[in-house]
């Protein structure tokens, strides 16, 4: 990934970013530990000092790599970090997966968190969607904007790529990390989520990332693993050493169907047949 230096206009957003950072006094960051959430946290830390602090849903939607991560990131920076656990598989209408799932999840994930900011005193509670995330079907930032929780890097226009660019200005290594998603968005709407699925899709997504592929995905239907990448590694996957340890692997892992999805990766892929009906 070619990441060049940030333009004029990448810059002043910037600015306008750490502007209203400032306005806040003080801020709650959801923290994924992801490339959005970690620019945002790094922003909030040089504009407000020790008047911010991390909050980390912890559920097994969750990968248990991005929860260490998350820790090692905010001990490095001196921030203030806490884990807040979440309880989505004890709600039957998440567990059943209906479309609008993610709301459901959004909803339980920030209530906790603005419990956990009134014990801090800590009024603002703010998250990293950004203006690219407007372009999908995202029922869960209606939960978002019905709690008041502050979306800043939407608020001063900041794409996906301007995060990339500014993460590498401001040092952060996150600045070519993939970009990952809530293990739940695996699932075909409908299917069950259960712990043993979520960890076949954990186990299978941890391989395709040893095996050094950059963006993908495991989309899960019933047995069946519905691999995504880009169209750039396809002949990396098909491989001989790389496609049967793939297909040992995820069979190990309880699928017994492997599948190269041919269109490749893209975010929100679960949500074309929606776009039929």
């Amino acid at each position: 990934m070619t990441i060049q230096q940030p333009t004029e206009q990448q810059i002043e957003k910037l600015d306008s970013l750490m502007n209203y950072l400032r306005s806040l006094h003080s801020a709650t960051v959801a923290f994924s530990g992801g490339v959005d959430s970690t620019f945002l946290l790094k922003a909030a830390k040089e504009a407000l000092g020790g008047k911010v602090i991390a909050v980390t849903a912890v559920s097994p939607f969750f990968p248990g790599r991005e929860i260490c991560e998350a820790e090692i990131f905010c001990s490095g920076q001196g921030i203030r970090h806490f884990v807040c656990e979440t309880g989505q598989l004890e709600i039957e209408e998440i567990v059943e997966n209906p479309p609008n799932r993610c709301y459901l999840c959004k909803k339980e994930i920030f209530r906790k968190i603005c419990m956990l900011a009134r014990e801090n005193g800590i009024e603002n509670i703010i998250e990293g969607s950004n203006v690219d995330d407007d372009g999908d079907y995202r029922p869960g930032l209606l939960a978002v904007a019905e709690l008041g929780i502050k979306s800043p890097l939407k608020r001063c226009n900041l794409t996906k790529t301007d995060i990339r660019v500014l993460s590498k200005y401001l040092g952060l290594k996150t600045f070519e990390k993939p970009s990952f998603a809530c293990l739940a968005s695996r699932f075909v709407y409908g299917e069950r989520i259960t712990p043993e699925k979520l960890a076949m899709v954990d186990r299978a997504e941890q391989l395709l990332m040893d095996l050094g592929f950059h963006q993908f995905r495991v989309r899960i239907h019933g047995r069946l693993a519905r691999i995504e990448v880009e169209p750039g590694e396809f002949v990396k996957l098909m491989e001989e050493k790389v496609r049967s340890r793939i297909v040992e692997k995820f069979r190990e892992y309880g699928f017994t169907y492997v599948a190269l999805d041919m269109t490749g990766y893209r975010t929100g892929s679960m949500n074309e047949d929606l776009e039929r009906k």
